[in-house]
């Protein structure tokens, strides 16, 4: 320990090192049940990239573990800390060093938070798409480390189409650029897409170069009230079967309608069984959100509500994006699952979960991002009762298993980290995960970058 503070310090300044353990307790873990997380020998928050390679030849020297944080936002336990290691938080490392209106990219720092970020390019009439629920807090190397999604994800898609090149520190201290500033480039393997989602396993981003879009008309959002959610996901099928592309196309169970107005007594209706809200920004979005509600109508809708302006739509955003924070507080703990499967299997996922649910004698609310078919489970829980807890890791094996056999997959946007690492077995299967391995002994052959996590 002593000389892995000493040898830190030659290149470090004494702030960007904290060693008492009330502080770096708190560096110890994101924000995922059930994972396991061991006590950093030190956190470390550099502020230049000579700062991250002197970290990493150390650790190297010395073989010490280096855990990779952003915001610790995560929900799968990647940015978990191991016993002894050095939790490295790019937090600091948040200047935004370049928006080209011309090339239509933005060069940024990890420690940048997505929300700033999107209000920056803004100013320059254009916009980055990929916007998590967390986007006020979270960070975009914590973004590029899971691959993170949003609610924009069903047009726009997810974080890996918005990252064109990167600059990353390796295991040993070298640093490496990939990819690049053009919109076209196709030269070598594609190391950039392979950083993408590697959860700080493969190296220390600290520089990305993001493509950005032009910045789209204001959207307006209609909100659908279904008697059933085989109904609303009825629904969704009739408006993605049709050749429509909203912006969003958001979908809200029972539990989780009723947690937001408990929450924040938003007015939502008590009544429905699914709530569907869809969004378009297109030149004529009223004419948009009026076939699209036909649509809603014909697959049983009982109301449907088209805002009359984007002040009244950004309020129904709120309601869908405070979802998971309203279903927190039904019980002492939550479980927050990430399953994605085919939006023709839409229903039957949520169809097997209530089932789920009902089985374990569990609440099981579901927000889902219904345009691209990722769900998002929340199993939740009084972590005081050894029973429930119990109950609550089975159901969450069981909506796993759900996921792999309607021919989906157990992560679309918050990662493996500790959670899901036997779930990744299952679904990449031996030969998968034995080439994975391969990958992460050739950049980090010490296995010293986050260890412990995926696989």
């Amino acid at each position: 320990m002593s000389d892995l503070l000493e040898r830190l310090r030659t290149e470090l300044p004494a702030e960007a090192l904290i060693t008492d353990p009330d502080v770096t307790a708190s560096y110890a873990h994101d924000m995922a049940s059930f994972c396991e997380a061991g006590t950093p020998a030190v956190v470390v928050l550099p502020r230049t990239v000579e700062q991250v390679q002197h970290v990493m030849r150390t650790a190297t020297a010395l073989r010490v573990p280096v855990v990779p944080q952003g915001a610790r936002t995560g929900l799968s336990g990647a940015a978990n800390a191991s016993d002894g290691c050095i939790v490295l938080s790019l937090v600091k490392m948040d200047r935004i060093l370049e928006i080209s209106p011309v090339d239509r990219i933005a060069v940024v720092e990890p420690g940048v938070i997505n929300a700033v970020l999107s209000r920056a390019v803004n100013e320059h009439g254009l916009y980055y798409p990929p916007d998590p629920s967390s986007w006020e807090t979270c960070t975009i190397g914590g973004n590029i480390g899971t691959a993170s999604g949003g609610l924009c994800c069903v047009k726009y898609g997810v974080t890996a189409e918005y990252v064109l090149g990167l600059d990353v520190v390796l295991a040993d201290g070298r640093l490496l650029t990939t990819g690049r500033r053009t919109a076209k480039g196709v030269a070598g393997y594609d190391l950039t897409r392979l950083f993408v989602g590697s959860e700080g396993s493969l190296g220390i981003v600290v520089k990305a170069v993001l493509a950005l879009k032009p910045q789209p008309p204001q959207q307006l959002v209609l909100a659908a009230e279904f008697p059933s959610a085989a109904a609303a996901c009825d629904a969704v099928c009739r408006i993605m079967e049709r050749g429509h592309t909203p912006s969003l196309l958001e979908l809200m169970d029972r539990t989780t309608v009723r947690a937001v107005n408990e929450l924040a007594s938003m007015g939502l209706p008590e009544t429905t069984e699914a709530l569907l809200l869809c969004a378009f920004d297109t030149p004529d979005p009223a004419a948009d959100l009026a076939a699209v509600g036909a649509l809603c109508t014909a697959a049983g809708a009982t109301e449907v509500v088209p805002a009359d302006s984007p002040a009244e739509s950004e309020l129904l955003l709120q309601a869908r994006r405070m979802s998971l924070t309203a279903l927190e507080t039904v019980k002492s703990a939550t479980m927050i699952d990430d399953v994605c499967v085919p939006r023709s299997r839409l229903g039957a996922m949520l169809e097997g979960t209530a089932a789920i649910a009902e089985e374990y004698g569990l609440t099981i609310g579901v927000c889902s991002h219904a345009g691209d078919g990722n769900t998002h489970p929340v199993v939740c829980f009084d972590h005081t009762d050894p029973d429930e807890s119990r109950r609550a890791r089975e159901s969450f094996d069981a909506i796993m298993a759900l996921g792999l056999e309607l021919g989906g997959t157990i992560t679309g946007e918050h990662g493996v980290g500790v959670l899901k690492k036997e779930w990744l077995a299952r679904e990449l299967g031996e030969t998968g995960i034995e080439l994975q391995r391969g990958i992460k002994a050739a950049f980090d052959p010490l296995g010293l970058l986050n260890p412990g996590k995926l696989f």
